[in-house]
């Protein structure tokens, strides 16, 4: 079609998935253009911790592609002049088993995890929010950092325009794709690639391809407070015993299924809602807190206040701050495919759809890109020498 438009790549999202596609295609030379429905990014990209979370993945490929995303986070944040905090992290316990989890953990860790049990003593050296009382230990990572998703995923954009000259049009919907076609906000468009990464909102584009697929939706119940007084900080970002059941990375450790039982047993609120506490910091002062996890197609728009008084009690056994006021509260919406890592499809030649990163997309988005793009970049190059030889 003559009046369509033409880009080497097209990439419908500007979350965090679709802005790590299309930073590893323009790094490779490619004309990229991203298309996203709304005027600002308001999906799970910015209601997040903003943690960068290696300590979360299992070793081997899923750890290293989180330090690979680490890497890039570093690297950008500097150049696109946002906030990047590398604050490691403290899982703290204060019962046996939870204990027990940290020490098998520590025993079976690899060598690039570089992890350490610390005693509370060290523990108050991290940071001055932990409680230290009945404190037994906690498990020390340094590789976590934190950023604020509301500055980095809105910053990000202009940096790529900038220094790659990607193209951005925001309130531009994809209402049709028909490879190498597209169609957004009305413009026909051709592309040699296209990548689809709609989050949470993937019942539009390829909807046989997505019911097929066992992809569901996950909401989460979070809490900002505000900004601490006189520049407090918390140090390392914190987490406890039951983040210890939520993580894959401990999900090998034979001492986890006391520590499940007994929160069972005593708590059934926390598995029941899905819940564990994290907490993190931003530049601003104020603390995130969160989470809860809530499975279905179709999530209530409704948040549970129950939830947020279960999530701030938990808080409050293992973090002090000056300040606990909440200023905002949120829940975000992702879309997870129940026991895989991510979901990758072609529905057509020259189409990828990247979604369900399994709420880790701040985690493993940049490093997955690379990986994609550089298989892909191999496939093309394998397809054209055949081509050749043929």
């Amino acid at each position: 079609m003559s009046s369509s438009k033409q880009a080497d790549v097209a990439i419908v999202g500007a979350g965090i998935v679709g802005l790590a596609h299309a930073l590893a295609a323009a790094k490779r030379g490619r004309k990229v253009v991203v298309f996203e429905r709304n005027s600002l990014v308001v999906g799970a990209s910015i209601r997040n911790f903003g943690m960068v979370w290696p300590i979360g993945q299992p070793a081997g490929v899923l750890y290293d592609r989180a330090m690979k995303s680490r890497s890039i986070w570093v690297e950008i944040a500097q150049l696109a002049d946002f906030y990047a905090e590398q604050c490691g992290s403290l899982h703290l316990a204060y019962r046996q088993d939870e204990m027990d989890v940290l020490q098998e953990f520590v025993d079976t860790a690899q060598e690039a995890q570089r992890v350490e049990l610390l005693s509370p003593a060290q523990v108050a050296q991290k940071s001055p929010a932990v409680v230290i009382e009945g404190l037994l230990g906690a498990l020390w990572s340094p590789t976590e950092m934190t950023v604020d998703p509301r500055e980095a995923i809105r910053k990000l954009p202009s940096f790529l325009a900038n220094a790659y000259g990607v193209e951005f049009h925001f309130g531009n919907v994809v209402t049709e794709i028909a490879y190498p076609q597209l169609v957004a906000g009305g413009e026909h468009w051709i592309a040699e690639q296209i990548f689809v990464c709609s989050g949470a909102d993937f019942e539009t584009l390829y909807p046989a391809t997505y019911a097929a697929s066992g992809l569901t939706k996950v909401k989460l119940q979070m809490m900002r407070t505000v900004p601490q007084p006189n520049n407090w900080r918390i140090g390392s970002s914190l987490a406890a015993g039951l983040t210890l059941t939520h993580y894959a990375a401990f999900a090998h450790c034979q001492s986890l299924a006391a520590l499940k039982e007994r929160i069972a047993r005593e708590t059934s609120h926390f598995p029941q809602w899905g819940i564990h506490v994290m907490m993190s910091q931003n530049a601003l002062g104020e603390i995130i807190i969160g989470d809860s996890h809530e499975y279905g197609l179709n999530p209530e728009p409704f948040d549970q206040e129950i939830v947020n008084e279960y999530i701030l009690s938990y808080l409050q056994m293992f973090a002090k701050v000056p300040e606990l006021a909440i200023a905002e509260k949120w829940h975000g919406i992702y879309a997870k495919l129940p026991g895989e890592t991510e979901f990758v499809a072609q529905p057509e030649p020259g189409v990828t759809i990247i979604n369900a990163l399994s709420g880790a997309g701040m985690t493993l988005s940049f490093g997955f890109a690379e990986e994609l793009m550089s298989q892909l970049d191999s496939a093309s190059h394998h397809e054209a020498s055949a081509a050749v030889a043929y």
